[in-house]
């Protein structure tokens, strides 16, 4: 599929062809309408891997990296989740970087690395030894040491190739460190963006429940009339409709503020939230009004139900995300 979706043009909308966030945004909701696993490999390539490179190279890096990146002649992953650092992965990377002349040398694990079973690239987030800092850098898969194993039996989002990864001794030049990436605030330039768009896959999820479930509604017959005919059958899929609605409008909002630079953490860490929430709510409601073909792939409302879970859980979960926007409207920080 891949120079199919290439042929799209869609990589980089705002950064490289001036689109604004609001675009965006409701591109990667229909991308995720039509199938999640697709909207998260493009967020993987687009957002997380080819946003650290945009957001974190030097110019000569970007100049040099991009071009193949956008073409999708080259693709990416991200690789910042370990097997024991998940929510706590800011101060807990234990992906190690150590400095050899003109060399890195990268020892670690990581994990759920979408794409990185074949990736050309992925950008490694790894702790300095020598100042405990995380730094970010372009490692080529093929380079001796790295290796990636699909992990298997997933429920959700079948089709990303989430992966192991072990660095073993990778050495990668010091031209592959990514010169805007020396701490894990500068990391948080790319999460903050990809927050964002993790939000807009929420909304985009509930577009999906709320089109299965309706159309099952109007078509199934029971007791003599089509299920839509019943009134908490109809209050149910008014709900799914009002927590998409209400969901689309915060993201209009955030977009909107985004054009404009105004946009902070903690508004898309609130967004990522409570758009995963509303949806949760929502394919909830659109798998029991469909019933017992709720849980079965035929009908398409129990693969929406599984991939909401993963939509839940990754870029933040929604606890991590409620105690950022918790310490901003409070001041107090409540993560341990």
């Amino acid at each position: 599929m891949i120079p199919k979706i290439a042929e799209l043009d869609v990589m980089s909308p705002v950064y490289r062809q001036g689109h604004t966030n609001l675009f965006a945004g409701l591109c990667h909701a229909e991308f995720t309408r039509a199938d999640t696993s697709f909207a998260t490999f493009l967020g993987v390539h687009d957002g997380l891997f080819t946003g650290s490179i945009e957001a974190l190279a030097s110019e000569e890096q970007k100049a040099a990296w991009l071009p193949d990146i956008y073409s999708m002649k080259k693709i990416g992953a991200f690789g910042l989740t370990e097997p024991l650092g998940g929510s706590d992965v800011a101060g807990g990377t234990r992906t190690t970087a150590r400095r050899d002349g003109d060399n890195w040398i990268l020892n670690g694990e990581k994990r759920w690395i979408g794409n990185a079973t074949f990736s050309d690239w992925v950008v490694i987030y790894a702790r300095d030894v020598a100042d405990n800092q995380v730094k970010g850098f372009l490692v080529d898969t093929k380079t001796k040491g790295y290796s990636a194993t699909k992990i298997e039996n997933k429920i959700a989002l079948r089709t990303v190739q989430n992966a192991d990864i072990v660095l073993d001794n990778v050495v990668v030049s010091d031209d592959f460190h990514l010169k805007g990436a020396n701490s894990f605030k500068d990391t948080n330039k790319v999460l903050k963006v990809t927050r964002l768009s993790v939000a807009w896959q929420a909304v985009g999820q509930q577009m999906a429940a709320f089109d299965v479930a309706r159309k099952y509604a109007v078509e199934r017959q029971q007791f003599g009339k089509p299920l839509a005919s019943f009134q908490l059958i109809q209050e149910q899929l008014v709900q799914i409709l009002g927590n998409t609605v209400s969901s689309l409008g915060m993201m209009v909002r955030l977009a909107q503020l985004e054009d404009l630079g105004k946009a902070k953490d903690e508004q898309s860490a609130l967004a990522k939230a409570f758009t995963t929430a509303r949806m949760r709510e929502s394919v909830a409601m659109g798998r029991s009004i469909l019933g017992g073909n709720g849980i079965v792939t035929d009908y398409g409302m129990a693969k929406i139900f599984a991939d909401a879970e993963a939509i839940y859980s990754y870029e933040g979960t929604y606890e991590i995300n409620t105690l950022v926007t918790g310490r901003a409207i409070t001041g107090v920080a409540a993560f341990v």
